[in-house]
């Protein structure tokens, strides 16, 4: 990168399932989310390999894990299994990882795909990587408005 040019601060995000891996991307300024891909889950070893390659294609300086609550706020059945895969992405890559309640983000992404009037099976593909997409730009979103607030109670 040279002089001039914006450091880029892309972020992966993952909305981790039982069959599948939903994944999404910022941008290099870490402004917008896009959908990248799902990925059908294999064993724990195949998946964090597919994963740190992905990461490693995209340059990631951050993952973000969308972490199952329950809607009382307790953890959901699964967090223990993604924090783990979490922390071996984060481990392999040195880079951080945080998460994120997914609390109805599957349920939002389902709406947005039946109102979009996608078939059901091509719902069922995609589903993940739009959740993955709301987590990641709700997350950004989130960001921005710390940012913007820092920026403002710093002026004069």
């Amino acid at each position: 990168m040279s002089l001039g040019e914006p450091a880029e601060n892309r972020i992966l995000a993952l909305d981790v399932g039982t069959k599948r891996i939903g994944l999404a991307v910022s941008d290099p300024l870490g402004l917008t989310a896009q959908g990248l891909k799902v990925l059908d889950r294999q064993d724990p070893e195949r998946d964090l390999n597919r994963l740190l390659e992905i990461a490693q294609d995209y340059r990631v300086k951050e993952i973000l894990v969308g972490l199952p609550r329950h809607l009382d706020g307790r953890l959901g059945e699964q967090a223990e299994e993604i924090l783990a895969l979490a922390r071996a992405l984060g481990d392999a890559l040195g880079v951080k990882v945080t998460t994120w309640d997914e609390r109805l983000s599957t349920a939002e992404a389902e709406r947005l795909l039946i109102a979009a009037d996608l078939r059901r099976a091509r719902r069922r593909r995609v589903v993940d990587q739009v959740a993955a997409t709301l987590i990641l730009q709700a997350y950004l979103d989130s960001d921005l408005r710390r940012r913007a607030a820092v920026e403002e109670s710093a002026e004069p």
